[in-house]
C-alpha cells in the first residue's frame, strides 16, 4: 500500500515527465540499428522511472561479462554518466527535506540503474 502511494505521489511530481523523456529518446535511439541496444535500456528506466517504489535492481546470474562491461563503458562513454549525475542532483534536492527523503532514495535507484545498465534486471 506504501508503494502504490508513493508510485502516485511520484508520478503527480514529475515521474511522468521523467518517463516520458527515457521512452521518446529510446524510440529514437531504436530508429538506428547501432542504438537498439541502448535505446532497450532507456525503456528499462523509463519502466522504472514510472513506477519506482517497491522495485529493486538485480545483476543477472547468466549474462555475458565481457559484453555487458563493453557495453556500460560505451554507455557511460555517450551519456549515462549525465543521466545519472542528473538522478544524483535531483535526489540532494529532494533529500532536503524529510518528506523528500523516500524521493532522494528513488533518484538514488535511478541514478545507479543509469551509470551501468547492462546486466541489470528490475525486480
Amino acid at each position: 500500500m506504501i508503494s502504490l502511494i508513493g508510485n502516485i505521489i511520484w508520478i503527480i511530481f514529475g515521474g511522468i515527465f521523467i518517463f516520458t523523456e527515457y521512452i521518446f529518446t529510446g524510440i529514437v535511439l531504436c530508429l538506428t540499428i547501432i542504438g537498439i541496444p541502448f535505446g532497450i535500456q532507456l525503456f528499462k528506466l523509463g519502466m522504472l522511472s514510472l513506477f519506482p517504489f517497491g522495485k529493486e535492481i538485480k545483476t543477472k546470474e547468466n549474462y555475458s561479462g565481457a559484453l555487458s562491461i563493453l557495453l556500460n563503458i560505451t554507455w557511460i562513454l555517450l551519456g549515462g554518466i549525465w543521466i545519472s549525475i542528473t538522478h544524483i542532483l535531483f535526489a540532494a534536492f529532494f533529500a532536503i527535506t524529510i518528506i523528500g527523503i523516500p524521493f532522494a532514495l528513488q533518484h538514488f535507484k535511478l541514478a545507479a540503474l543509469a551509470l551501468t545498465p547492462f546486466g541489470k534486471e528490475i525486480k
